[in-house]
């Protein structure tokens, strides 16, 4: 009984702690937005975000999206994230890496997503 008290408070500790690391919006400018167009070079539509790596004429980015359960319930579903697809995201550069993006909106095909 006493194993299984130790072993559920570590548990819970270190899913607080991943939940204390994961939300660190602060180190995004949110008093300067981005737009940026190109084609995905590669994207991944996993937890805690998603992202797509872009090819735009300012350079290669990493954009940082939503969680895969926010997208799909907004109408943006995995494939809509293939390679090769162009797309524009609008959102807030990374303060101290510059080619990060995290992303407010996404548009693909002609339909535009809010993530946040």
């Amino acid at each position: 009984m006493r194993t299984s008290t130790w072993a559920g408070a570590l548990a819970a500790l270190c899913l607080s702690g991943g939940a204390l690391a994961h939300h660190g919006w602060s180190s995004y400018d949110s008093s300067r937005t981005l737009t940026l167009t190109g084609v995905i070079r590669a994207s991944g539509y996993e937890n805690p975000h998603g992202f797509v790596d872009l090819d735009a004429k300012e350079g290669q980015w990493h954009v940082v999206l939503a969680p895969p359960s926010r997208m799909e319930s907004r109408g943006l579903p995995k494939a809509a994230l293939k390679e090769g697809a162009k797309v524009t995201v609008e959102g807030y550069p990374h303060r101290t890496t510059q080619d990060e993006l995290r992303a407010e909106r996404i548009t693909v095909e002609g339909k535009t997503v809010e993530l946040r």
